[in-house]
């Protein structure tokens, strides 16, 4: 599917600054538009990003009427309304709990590499993977309380034999056991989320065990079609090469996926560049994208990964300061203009922010007012000081 829009058809066409605002909105990060609680804001957002529980928060935080960190932690292990689980590119994600059979329908239809790019020594055979996979099935079917990964790792080791407990996995300075490489696996097929920390340790729990309701199986087609759906809502116009990149999926593939859901999707030019959204979900945003908002680490790189290609998203200096690094942006009418971090002090929480681009009084007001909705949400006292991010990016 071309990404240059044809010359003389006549479709619907945005500008990148209807495309910035129409995503400002949807995300509930317009002034007036959050969203009512925390599972509407990770519905809004395809999925949220949750390798770090506290950019989680304050991710969905700034996307919810007067939410804080408390309000997501009891939606995740209170009322169990949403879950985090592997999701999509096989990294840690939030989904609501409703929507997670959907979800593990559209993640297992995804073609999955070949050796996951392990050398020949730590990889699994395909027959290894699977069994690895149904021992961590059984193992959390049968545990009435979720099981650390020590537990966890001795029931697979148990259950399939030794060669699964190698050390062999290269990671964080240490070495993990070979089975370790199908985990997220187990996650995507729906048979494995987070429960809640038991002390300081993660704890693994069966959702059906774990979450209200039926978590049941669903038809993959069905589930595809939600996917895309959420995806084009939250990031589109869209293109299958970005969706691909997003979902961690073979190109090709989303071509294909594209391509069967066939009137469902319709085409739009953005500024010369055909793209695709819902049919008929052409219309523009309220308001303009006249706004300054700070993202947290992950909730950045999602804004980057699940749409526009980089010149647009980050202009000038951004490009050079910023896109290499996994920075919390600074965004400026939807687009990056610099970046920012953030650290807690006792009660305070001292927030510095890099701008690249001069701002008017105004917009320096409205960065106190976000800086102040930061420190709300992680329930600190925020100081705001405007000069050079000296840390790097997250890793």
């Amino acid at each position: 599917m071309p990404e240059r829009s044809p010359r003389g058809t006549d479709i619907p066409r945005l500008t990148w600054a209807e495309v910035c605002a129409r995503r400002l909105e949807r995300h509930g990060l317009t002034g007036g538009a959050g969203h009512a609680d925390p599972v509407r804001a990770v519905a809004a957002m395809a999925g949220t990003h949750a390798q770090v529980p506290g950019a989680a928060e304050l991710a969905i935080g700034l996307r919810t009427e007067g939410a804080t960190r408390s309000d997501v932690r009891a939606a995740l292990w209170t009322e169990r309304d949403l879950v985090r689980t592997f999701g999509l590119r096989g990294t840690v994600h939030l989904f609501p709990a409703a929507d997670l059979p959907l979800w593990v329908a559209a993640l297992s239809a995804v073609p999955q590499p070949p050796n996951n790019g392990f050398p020949e020594n730590v990889r699994m055979t395909p027959d290894q993977t699977e069994a690895v996979v149904a021992a961590v099935a059984d193992a959390l079917a049968e545990a009435e309380e979720g099981l650390t990964v020590d537990e966890l790792s001795e029931e697979v080791v148990a259950r399939t034999g030794p060669w699964a407990g190698d050390l062999v996995m290269p990671a964080f300075q240490t070495k993990w056991p070979r089975w370790r490489q199908a985990m997220h696996l187990a996650g995507i097929r729906g048979h494995l989320c987070f429960g809640p920390n038991r002390g300081r340790k993660v704890t693994y729990t069966s959702p059906a065990r774990f979450l209200p309701g039926d978590v049941g199986t669903t038809d993959r087609r069905a589930g595809l079609s939600h996917v895309v759906a959420a995806y084009l809502h939250a990031y589109g116009p869209s293109t299958p090469k970005r969706f691909a990149h997003w979902l961690g999926a073979p190109v090709r593939w989303a071509e294909e996926v594209f391509a069967a859901l066939g009137d469902g999707l319709e085409q739009v030019d953005v500024e010369g560049r055909t793209a695709w959204v819902t049919a008929g979900d052409t219309a523009p945003a309220t308001a303009a994208p006249d706004s300054v908002h700070l993202l947290p680490h992950f909730d950045g790189y999602a804004y980057r990964v699940g749409n526009q290609p980089p010149e647009l998203l980050y202009p000038g200096r951004a490009a050079e300061r910023v896109l290499p690094g996994n920075f919390q942006p600074l965004l400026l009418d939807g687009a990056v203009a610099g970046l920012w971090h953030h650290r807690r002090s006792g009660r305070f929480l001292d927030v510095t922010v890099e701008c690249l681009t001069p701002l008017t009084r105004s917009r320096r007001d409205e960065l106190a007012h976000r800086a102040d909705r930061v420190g709300e949400i992680l329930e600190a006292t925020p100081r705001l000081t405007l000069g050079p991010v000296s840390v790097g990016g997250h890793a």
